[in-house]
């Protein structure tokens, strides 16, 4: 019997369907319920909140989930293995689980929602963790569907999406996330939780959506950092010459200097730079839009 709820302990599970972590998949499965619990704890009160999961495996962060008060799970799982043992996990819940075998980077759940608070809770697979971070933070219209994030990342992947300016972990997936998020790490996770264990220690980030980021085209952000953070160690008056532009007069209306690097400029400081770059500052006059 498990701490968590009267299902059988993770461990007897994984033996009675003989599920194996595969790495092609991501997969590192979570074994310690106590520490799934945190985890779902990490997302706020659950009660009435219909939660979003990608990779639940064998239903270890599930299980914590539903246990804790979520209204509803609907757990997107690739690894069709996974199955029986989810299905054992929906009849402890009877309608609280819905289970969609598919890749997470295809399935649309937004018309699977209703009504309610959703979010996303998620020890994600580490081969498409980022991918599938940045696809929510580039969600439009925006404010988006879900309420937050509370998601498990590789550590270095972590402090990159939160990474304040100044800092080596500071770059384009930080900026992104800033934009649109209010970000933190609210705990680590040693190899040892994790079967078989990586080898690296985890973090699990929690993001808010915030209701009005600074106006700005998600496209020409996305062309503005990755010109800037492509040569991070020139000055912005030479990498931003990527863009097809006049970089000083790119970076004089958006009011940064010239020999300041990527690393030191803030959110406001990109989105003002993206923003001029949208007005076409900078680009030889009768040029066609560098955003097209």
């Amino acid at each position: 019997m498990s701490a968590l709820d009267d299902l059988p302990p993770l461990r007897d599970v994984i033996r009675k369907h003989g599920l194996s972590a595969q790495k092609s998949l991501g997969q590192n499965f979570l074994l310690d319920l106590n520490l799934t619990g945190r985890i779902a704890r990490a997302s706020g009160p659950l009660e009435d909140v219909t939660i979003v999961e990608v990779g639940p495996g064998p239903g270890g962060l599930t299980r914590a989930l539903l246990a804790l008060g979520a209204k509803r799970v609907i757990a997107i799982e690739r690894d069709r293995r996974c199955m029986d043992a989810l299905a054992e996990v929906a009849d402890h819940y009877p309608g609280r689980l819905e289970v969609i075998e598919g890749d997470a980077l295809k399935v649309d759940v937004r018309p699977l929602l209703g009504e309610g608070e959703a979010r996303v809770v998620a020890n994600l697979p580490y081969n498409i963790a980022t991918v599938l971070l940045v696809g929510w933070l580039s969600t439009d219209p925006w404010p988006p569907w879900f309420s937050s994030l509370t998601l498990m990342f590789q550590k270095e992947v972590a402090e990159r999406i939160v990474a304040e300016p100044g800092s080596k972990a500071y770059g384009r997936l930080a900026v992104l996330a800033g934009w649109r998020t209010k970000g933190r790490i609210a705990f680590d996770v040693a190899p040892s939780a994790f079967v078989p264990p990586p080898k690296v220690t985890s973090s699990v980030i929690h993001l808010v959506p915030r209701a009005e980021p600074l106006p700005c085209a998600l496209s020409a952000l996305e062309k503005v950092t990755e010109a800037a953070f492509g040569q991070r160690r020139k000055m912005l008056r030479q990498s931003l010459k990527t863009l097809g532009v006049d970089a000083m007069a790119l970076l004089a209306a958006a009011g940064v200097e010239e020999t300041a690097r990527a690393e030191e400029i803030d959110v406001a400081g990109f989105v003002r730079l993206a923003n001029a770059f949208s007005e076409g500052i900078g680009r030889p006059f009768g040029a066609l839009s560098a955003l097209k």
